[in-house]
């Protein structure tokens, strides 16, 4: 069976991160299992989740299935995880995370996560004290955020001391976010695209453009959206429940965008997010 091996981010704490991984946003705990096994037998090597999603005991008992739970599977690996908003706060933070491990079925992951930033019950930076001590523990690897605007990531540095590695946000050709991008690149922090298509509706963006780059290269929307994000150096996550699409997700090596197509999708940007203001959500 042919796999699929994508290329290594170096994020600022020295640790590298798979530039491809599977998200796994709206799968349930049942299904998901089987929906990550066949993402490992594909060659993903990074898989994305959440408390908040609410499936990760199914994602450890894929884990645990495929044998990536400990030993050298398990360091070819790259899992991330999110405390739930509500879970945010020192003490709290400590016993989400336990409970997470277990349901994990690992001893460690590589990412840890503030899911949303609250800023209306404001408790990152007691949050992220939890998070340094997982890191110095030997439990997380690296620390990131997700959803976090420049005036967030402002706040937890004046308070912690510290940036981090990594920016999880929604990011796809018709919402480019710019000026948090450029901020994160300025600050050295590695820009992590959830929603990279817009939950498939940037697709049929630009009347048609997508679709007739696609057509010139002899490959998918899906396809020449996605090596757009990897051309401009973003991590991806993209979600798919099906085996075929999961590899043609891995499948981007093969083409290369020309200058031309690709302005013509950074030319797609618009005002309309797919998912949901940062300013306001929270997953309880």
């Amino acid at each position: 069976m042919e796999t699929f091996h994508t290329p290594m981010v170096t994020l600022n704490d020295g640790n590298l991160i798979p530039q491809i991984g599977l998200g796994v946003l709206r799968i349930d705990d049942e299904g998901v299992t089987s929906v990550v096994e066949s993402a490992l037998e594909a060659g993903y090597r990074h898989i994305d989740g959440a408390a908040g999603y609410n499936n990760e005991a199914g994602v450890g008992r894929a884990l645990n299935n495929a044998g990536f739970t400990e030993g050298e599977q398990r360091k070819n690996l790259w899992v991330t995880t999110k405390l739930r908003d509500s879970e945010q706060g020192y003490d709290s933070a400590r016993k989400a995370f336990d409970r997470q491990l277990g349901l994990l079925q690992l001893d460690y992951v590589d990412m840890y996560m503030l899911h949303w930033p609250t800023p209306f019950d404001w408790r990152s930076s007691e949050t992220w004290k939890a998070f340094q001590e997982f890191r110095a523990e030997g439990r997380v690897r690296t620390l990131g955020v997700c959803n976090f605007l420049p005036e967030h990531l402002d706040r937890l540095h004046e308070e912690t001391g510290e940036y981090p590695a990594v920016n999880q946000i929604e990011l796809h050709p018709t919402w480019q976010q710019r000026e948090v991008v450029d901020y994160c690149k300025a600050h050295g922090i590695a820009v992590e695209a959830y929603s990279p298509m817009a939950r498939g509706a940037d697709l049929n963006a630009g009347n048609g453009a997508i679709e007739r780059i696609a057509a010139e290269h002899g490959v998918t929307p899906a396809q020449v959206i996605l090596r757009w994000h990897i051309e401009n150096g973003t991590i991806i996550i993209p979600k798919s429940v099906h085996a075929d699409r999961q590899k043609r997700n891995l499948d981007l090596f093969g083409f290369v965008l020309t200058p031309e197509e690709h302005a013509a999708i950074d030319a797609l940007d618009g005002p309309t997010r797919a998912g949901h203001d940062p300013m306001t959500f929270t997953y309880a």
